[in-house]
């Protein structure tokens, strides 16, 4: 009862107020994406994502060094497909001499410590910009799990720790782990984005890898048939408990600042990690806002991957790895 208890008594300093502070986020904590692309000598910014970029693979050493020595011990490799190479099947994300199995290669030759985590979904390598096979106007589910499956697989066998699949497809999690258990992968582990939304964040993430679905006659427009609806919360509880159910290590919630209230949900009735994807949405409006000056970056960064942090989060894929670990250390 007040004066007897001042709860601004623990506010009074810093020193005070970091004794009892209740969340704390450290390197330990998160994943970085890491965008590939052909080539040699390639540092490319990405237009949407000022100060993130696209790496060659001889580059990509070098940013893995420098990651490790951050502290960063976990990354997430996304690949920009040539065009020539894509088409409706995902057939080039099979081929086990791909940018991406190559990528995986040059991570674990690299800092062979480091944990590699990688995308597991067809859209950078369909022609239609789609996570699935696209059959007479539609994403075929089973046709796409079956591919999914293999694709996992090669990325096992390239030397992946963990696959992400990234494209809400039915049953995928189920299909993918018995793969890897017939085949003798029983420690490669699955991070399922269980709870992804069709969300309007994600527009720079597809200039990246150039993976937007194409405009054309009897082409889904968007990824509302596969992806979540940003309006439900519940089907998001079931949806993570299915996935845990077919052999998901991880579950995931993506996008992050929108969904901090599903993050919490999940976070309460599962026993397994949590992680979250603060997106490429979320980095450019943080950037453009704060090239304005109308934001203090560095504290909004902090304040928003700490909120991930406190809503349940056990990691956190961000593209501001490096300007966090920096700043909270």
């Amino acid at each position: 009862m007040y004066p007897l208890r001042r709860n601004r008594r623990l506010r009074t300093n810093e020193a005070i107020r970091s004794l009892v502070r209740e969340t704390a986020i450290s390197p330990n904590d998160f994943i970085a994406p890491l965008f590939v692309v052909e080539g040699k000598n390639k540092k490319e910014e990405i237009a949407s994502m000022p100060n993130y970029f696209r790496f060659s693979l001889d580059l990509l050493e070098k940013e893995v060094k420098e990651l490790w020595a951050l502290g960063i011990k976990s990354v997430l490799l996304f690949v920009k497909v040539p065009e020539n190479l894509k088409d409706n099947t995902g057939k080039e994300a099979l081929n086990a001499d791909g940018l991406m199995q190559r990528a995986i290669k040059t991570v674990k030759n690299t800092v062979p410590e480091m944990l590699v985590m990688t995308d597991v979904a067809l859209d950078p390598y369909s022609v239609y910009g789609h996570d699935g096979v696209v059959t007479d106007g539609k994403i075929s589910n089973d046709d796409t799990t079956a591919i999914l499956a293999e694709m996992g697989l090669s990325h096992a066998k390239a030397g992946a720790d963990i696959l992400a699949p990234s494209d809400m497809m039915d049953g995928r999690i189920l299909e993918m782990r018995n793969l890897l258990e017939d085949q003798g992968f029983y420690d490669t582990g699955i991070m399922s984005y269980s709870a992804k939304y069709a969300s309007a964040f994600y527009g720079p993430f597809r200039d990246a890898l150039d993976s937007a679905p194409v405009d054309a006659e009897n082409i889904p427009k968007d990824k509302k048939s596969y992806q979540m609806d940003p309006a439900n919360r519940e089907e998001a509880v079931k949806e993570t408990l299915m996935d845990i159910e077919e052999g998901a290590d991880i579950v995931m919630v993506k996008p992050g600042l929108c969904y901090l209230d599903i993050v919490r949900d999940i976070r309460n009735v599962v026993d397994i990690p949590v992680a979250v994807y603060q997106v490429s949405g979320e980095y450019a409006m943080i950037k453009a806002a704060a090239e304005k000056g109308w934001l203090d970056h560095d504290a909004v960064v902090l304040e928003q991957l700490t909120a991930i942090k406190r809503a349940g989060a056990s990691m956190i894929a961000s593209y501001f790895v490096r300007d966090a670990v920096k700043l909270i250390s």
